[in-house]
């Protein structure tokens, strides 16, 4: 097929989701021998077998959107609907991790054959409770089954390494999961298998954490040693409040996390930006000290300790004199 004919084809005929399954793409003109050739040039991309995205499309989206559109790649492309658990349940509530993955999980309740659901899944295999399933709206136009908050967290903290299960807790506290009914599955002995690690996990969670980087930084402050801070401190200053990721009144210092987006989903514009800035001048002539880390820093938790006990230090030598 010409390009140039392949690419109006595309352009004209492409359903609405960015994910399409063979018999949408059939029914609107978009055949086998399309398909193929949009491969070959790279013009799309097959996420899976059945489903197809367009490469230019692919190419926009960030890593963990990537990673939804593998979810709805899987949706799209099997009979019937899969209940969407661990990590994929917690991109479908948007408590994502930072890293993510490109295997789509799924829970059933029998023990499945892994090969027969495909090199891209993983299947969990466990009975779920109907108060355990929900369903959320999805970006491919249907409902997606997944577990709970909070049944999403206890898989997640069975299963995950402790910071990145934290960091999913977190966010699930913030969008409303109930930590009473997650002590619950420990309290009633439902849980066993990893209890230790859910425990530890729920010991560990907090609300106040507004952001992957602000849980990651909890988490490597707690790790160094340093003394426990106040999450989200107000200061009122005279042109407003300034609210600090975290706070050390007694030595008048905060930490504030710097990424380029606070949120995944949240860039901060250059008029909030500036009113941020401004009320941080107003902050240090009060006599505060503000010290801004970066994502590097998460990476290099050295350099964070370093610059944190150097500005709590020098604040305790002022006061000693």
């Amino acid at each position: 097929m010409q390009s140039q004919k392949l690419d109006a084809l595309i352009a004209a005929q492409w359903p609405s989701t960015l994910v399409a399954s063979t018999p949408e793409l059939a029914a609107k003109g978009i055949g086998d021998r399309a398909l193929t050739a949009g491969v070959r040039s790279g013009k799309l991309l097959r996420l899976r077998r059945g489903a197809y995205v367009r490469t230019v499309d692919w190419r926009h989206r960030k890593p963990w959107e990537r990673e939804l559109l593998r979810i709805q790649a899987h949706a799209c492309s099997i009979p019937g609907r899969a209940t969407y658990s661990h990590l994929s349940a917690a991109r479908l509530h948007g408590c994502p991790d930072w890293e993510g993955g490109p295997q789509v999980h799924v829970t059933t309740p029998f023990s499945p054959a892994q090969a027969s659901s495909g090199v891209d899944v993983v299947a969990h295999g466990g009975p779920l409770n109907p108060e355990e399933i929900t369903e959320i709206p999805s970006s491919w136009g249907r409902h997606a089954r997944v577990t709970s908050l909070e049944r999403t967290v206890i898989d997640c903290a069975r299963t995950l390494e402790f910071e990145t299960a934290v960091v999913i807790a977190d966010q699930a506290l913030r969008r409303g999961a109930d930590p009473g009914l997650m002590q619950e599955y420990l309290d009633s002995g439902r849980i066993t298998r990893g209890a230790r690690r859910l425990r530890r996990v729920l010991g560990a969670m907090d609300k106040r954490s507004e952001s992957v980087g602000e849980s990651r930084t909890r988490l490597i402050l707690e790790k160094l040693g340093i003394q426990v801070p106040v999450l989200q401190l107000e200061v009122e200053t005279g042109i407003g409040t300034f609210r600090g990721d975290f706070g050390w009144p007694e030595q008048k210092v905060i930490l504030e996390f710097d990424g380029r987006a606070k949120y995944f989903d949240y860039a901060p514009t250059e008029e909030v930006i500036f009113e941020e800035r401004r009320r941080e001048k107003a902050l240090i002539a009060m006599g505060w000290e503000v010290v801004r880390i970066e994502w590097a820093h998460l990476h290099r938790p050295w350099e964070l300790d370093q610059k944190l006990r150097v500005a709590l230090g020098r604040r305790r030598k002022a006061e000693a004199r």
